[in-house]
């Protein structure tokens, strides 16, 4: 029997993963697709909109508990995917191959703080290697944020920066994973793209450009809307090349994420009026370094339920369907950054 091919998608936070995800699991053109979602958070934010999409098997859903291994939406919530493959990966996806003759790929989403390489190495291991392999990565990337020079600063200072330092030393830790994303890369998809004009384009993707491998193609996709014979079927192989893909962290035998960033889960009882949660959002963004804010709100007068997503100071918002009459309608927010104040969070709300 062939091996289980499974695609990695791996991207920086709010670059648009779980919509790509979701808009291949409503166009799956007849695959048998199987989601792992390594969320970021208490709030399973991410697991519930891809269950969502209203093409999962609904005999096998509502058979199965959140994270039966019969659901094929998987969520592994306990840490970062790339530090915990042996603990949570490892049986989930061996559960996953016990399964091979009712799945044709497996698309694993990686928390925007996870490192490609790490999860790839897993696909070495003795229980793993003779029945599946990573078919390709696919490298998310906000050409709105980069074209700002948010998330890794300006691109014309860091272009010099590199040409000027070869190793890097003085690069934060989010642009270090940000680069080790790139460098494991069999494609970069550029989303957002129509938020930016033709000469801000054409300036990343030179960038670009001049990070990845050569071969390495970056494609635009808007909205997550891009065919599956584009993102699947790449047969790379990736976990016997591992050598040639770079990464910070190459030389050390354990990586360590900042451990000043955390998640803070709000589950609220009251409902808000878009614009004006948003105002109050931004408040909050502009008082402390928030990264991301993303989760489902409940708004008054309507039947349903709001997805709202924020990156920096940048928000976007829409209804994905009804509220279940088995559901609370509660408003329920993650918010990830750096060193946060959790209760002067909480207190924003009360």
């Amino acid at each position: 029997m062939s091996k289980l091919p499974v695609t990695v998608v791996t991207g920086f936070l709010g670059a648009g993963k779980t919509t790509l995800v979701r808009h291949l699991l409503q166009n799956n053109q007849g695959r048998r697709i199987a989601v792992i979602v390594n969320e970021f958070g208490e709030v399973g934010i991410d697991g519930e909109l891809l269950r969502d999409c209203q093409i999962c098997d609904e005999e096998t859903e509502n058979n199965a508990e959140k994270n039966n291994s019969k659901s094929n939406i998987l969520e592994l919530a306990n840490g970062c995917l790339c530090c915990t493959v042996q603990e949570e990966f490892l049986p989930t996806m061996q559960a996953l191959i016990e399964r091979r003759d009712e799945l044709d790929c497996v698309v694993i989403e990686t928390s925007g703080l996870a490192l490609p390489k790490p999860l790839v190495q897993a696909f070495r291991w003795p229980e793993i290697r003779t029945s599946a392999t990573v078919d390709g990565v696919v490298t998310v990337v906000d050409c709105e944020a980069l074209a700002k020079g948010e998330l890794v600063g300006d691109l014309d200072a860091l272009e010099a920066q590199r040409q000027a330092d070869e190793e890097l030393d003085h690069e934060t830790p989010i642009e270090e994973l940000f680069e080790d994303q790139l460098g494991c890369a069999d494609m970069v998809l550029l989303t957002k793209v129509d938020c930016v004009n033709p000469t801000g384009l054409d300036k990343v993707k030179t960038w670009l450009a001049s990070e990845l491998q050569d071969g390495v193609k970056v494609v635009p996709c808007h909205s997550g809307q891009i065919s599956p014979d584009v993102l699947l079927g790449f047969n790379a192989a990736v976990e016997d090349n591992l050598d040639s893909r770079h990464s910070h962290h190459d030389h050390e035998e354990e990586h360590d994420h900042d451990e000043d960033i955390t998640s803070i889960p709000l589950t609220l009882d009251q409902a808000f009026e878009p614009k004006a949660l948003v105002r109050q959002l931004m408040q909050l963004v502009s008082e402390q370094e928030i990264y991301r804010i993303k989760g489902f709100v409940a708004v008054p007068g309507k039947a349903m339920r709001l997805v709202l997503n924020g990156v920096g100071n940048r928000f976007d918002y829409f209804y994905d369907r009804p509220w279940r009459a088995d559901e609370p309608r509660q408003t329920k927010l993650i918010v990830i950054g750096h060193e946060l104040d959790g209760e002067k969070i909480c207190s924003q709300f009360q």
